[in-house]
C-alpha cells in the first residue's frame, strides 16, 4: 500500500483565538498541540510562531524554545517557515534556520497580492540566497506553489543549482490572490509536475475538504490544521489540530493507503539523518 504523509500546520501567522479558542499560540501550546497531532498520524509539522501579543513573528528565539519542546517529547519532522511576518527582514526570515538547521522549511516561491490588503514579497535576490541558505544547511526547500507561474519559477532556481531537483512542492489552494481551491485546478498543478517530484496540497476554508479529498484520490500528500481552516464541519469550530489529522488519517485508510510515519517521511523526502 501507498504511504501518504500529513503535515499538520497548527499556528500559521493568522488565525486568533478569537477566531477559534483553540488555536495554540504559545511555545508550549504549539508543542503540546504537535505532540497530539504526532500521537494521531501527522509526520509533519509546519511550524510558525507568534509573540507576547499573538501577532506572527520570525523570533528565532521563540522557534527553538518550540522546537526544543517538540524534540523533548516526539520523532516528528519539523518544517519551519520562513515567511511568519510581512515585516520580517530577509535576514530575519532565514535566521532561525542557520541556528536550528531543520529538516524542511519553506520556500515560497515568488511574490502576491496578499488577501488583496498587502504585499508578500519574496525577491529574486532572496529567494536566491534562501535556496542557497538552506543547502548550506542541510534544509531542504518545501516549495509553496500559490499559482502555476510560482512552479515555473521553482524550475528555474532548481536549473541553476539553488534548490534541489526534482522538488517537494506544496499546492496552496483558495489564498485570496493566489489560485482558486477547485480540483480543476489541483489536476492542472499536479499536471505540472515532473513525474519524480513529490507533492502535497490543500484547501484554504470552505475548500479543505474537497482539496484533501482530491489529493488522497491522486495520490498525493496532505496538509491540515487551524493554519488554514478553524472550522472542522460547516458552523462547527475544530477541538483541535488533532481532529483533523485524525479525520485525515481515517481517509487515507479508507483509501487503503497507510499514513506516513516520521521516519517513512525522511525516507520518502530523502531528508538528511
Amino acid at each position: 500500500m501507498a504511504k501518504q504523509i500529513i503535515t499538520v500546520a497548527t499556528t500559521g501567522a493568522w488565525p486568533t483565538k478569537e477566531h477559534n479558542p483553540n488555536v495554540p499560540l504559545t511555545p508550549k501550546e504549539i508543542a503540546a498541540d504537535v505532540y497530539e497531532c504526532w500521537q494521531a498520524g501527522a509526520g509533519i509539522a509546519h511550524l510558525h510562531m507568534r509573540d507576547a501579543e499573538g501577532r506572527g513573528t520570525m523570533d528565532k528565539h521563540r522557534f527553538a524554545e518550540t522546537v526544543a519542546l517538540i524534540r523533548e517529547r516526539c520523532d516528528i519532522v519539523l518544517n519551519l517557515t520562513t515567511s511568519g511576518d510581512l515585516n520580517a527582514t530577509d535576514e530575519t526570515r532565514m535566521a532561525h534556520l542557520i541556528a536550528l538547521e531543520p529538516e524542511l522549511a519553506s520556500y515560497d516561491c515568488g511574490s502576491m497580492n496578499w488577501m488583496h490588503t498587502s504585499l508578500f514579497i519574496n525577491h529574486p535576490n532572496f529567494l536566491e540566497a534562501l535556496g542557497r541558505t538552506m543547502g548550506e544547511h542541510g534544509v531542504r526547500p518545501e516549495i509553496e506553489v500559490f499559482d502555476a507561474g510560482m512552479f515555473y519559477n521553482a524550475q528555474h532556481y532548481m536549473k541553476k543549482g539553488v534548490i534541489p531537483s526534482p522538488g517537494y512542492f506544496q499546492f496552496v489552494l483558495g489564498a485570496a490572490g493566489g489560485i482558486a481551491a477547485t480540483v480543476e485546478n489541483l489536476v492542472f498543478l499536479k499536471g505540472l509536475l515532473p513525474p519524480d517530484a513529490k507533492w502535497s496540497a490543500f484547501g484554504i476554508g470552505a475548500a479543505h475538504l474537497p482539496i484533501l479529498f482530491a489529493t488522497i484520490a491522486l495520490g498525493g500528500n496532505v496538509r491540515v490544521g487551524m493554519e488554514d481552516n478553524v472550522y472542522y464541519a460547516k458552523g462547527r469550530l475544530a477541538k483541535s489540530n488533532a481532529e483533523f489529522v485524525e479525520r485525515a488519517a481515517r481517509l487515507i485508510r479508507e483509501a487503503n493507503n497507510e499514513v506516513a510515519t516520521p521516519a517513512e517521511v525522511r525516507e520518502i523526502l530523502d531528508l538528511r539523518r
